[in-house]
């Protein structure tokens, strides 16, 4: 009975746990990464976002640290800046990340990395559904201290360079996990973002709430998908065995689709 004596050798193989506390000690030791990624990645960017978005919903007149900050980003006001701001503002629109999004999409096309592609796709297209549909049930106005040079016209909660920008970024992260891209990306982007976060105040088409709404579900939104989707890190070695995990469904996942 050869099927057996392998199932004797791996039960003698793997230590017996005789109490719960073990138990969950062992998963703890096993999962925290997941599980502090859980709480950091998704629980408290949400957290972050609900606040903001009760307050906005139910009271109008919003935050009393979003008005002075914006008049202090305003008060350092200059023609240079002016055409710097308008320039730089829109390396942050979805128009301008599109096509860096085909690109790497591309790219993934090609190195046949498909389930980092449908993870690309799914995080990008889902950013980009949920800033519209926030900003349609908020119905939040943009400020109106001063002319902007470059004024905007739709609601103002959350903001939709400040979403557009940050899912990128953290897209990057997910697909470059553990990697030196991964560092690069991480000190690079975290200048672009708050590059483009400051052009929003500066030019006053955003209030500095809307700017931290947008990060924090962008967040929220990128990090949840790739626990569901596992897109492969650029860490691993793309052997043959780990190409079919990009090409191929898992095998939980396969299960679940005969189940049904």
């Amino acid at each position: 009975m050869p099927e057996l004596e392998k199932v004797n050798n791996e039960n003698q193989q793997t230590p017996k746990l005789r109490s719960p506390i073990g138990f969950v000690q062992k998963l703890l030791i096993t999962y925290w990464r997941s599980l502090l990624l859980l709480f950091v990645g998704i629980y408290l960017p949400l957290q972050i976002f609900g606040l903001l978005a009760l307050e906005v919903r139910y009271n109008e007149g919003g935050f009393p640290w979003d008005l002075p900050i914006l008049v202090t980003v305003h008060s350092l006001a200059q023609p240079q800046l002016d055409v710097f701001a308008t320039i730089v503002t829109k390396l942050g629109s979805f128009r301008t990340v599109l096509p860096v999004l085909s690109a790497i999409a591309l790219i993934l096309l090609v190195q046949r990395r498909w389930r980092s592609l449908t993870y690309l796709l799914i995080t990008a297209a889902g950013s980009a559904t949920i800033n519209r549909t926030a900003k349609e049930f908020w119905h939040r106005v943009r400020p109106d201290l001063w002319t902007s040079v470059a004024p905007e016209f739709d609601y103002s909660f959350p903001s939709g360079h400040a979403m557009t920008s940050m899912t990128l970024i953290t897209l990057l992260v997910v697909l470059t996990w553990g990697s030196i891209w991964c560092w690069l990306t991480v000190i690079l982007g975290s200048v672009y973002l708050l590059a483009i976060g400051w052009t929003r105040l500066y030019l006053g088409v955003h209030f500095p709430s809307d700017i931290i709404a947008g990060w924090m579900v962008a967040i929220a939104w990128a990090i949840g998908v790739s626990f569901i989707i596992r897109p492969l890190s650029q860490s691993a070695n793309i052997t043959s065995e780990k190409l079919v995990s990009e090409t191929k469904l898992l095998p939980e996942e396969q299960e679940l689709l005969t189940k049904e």
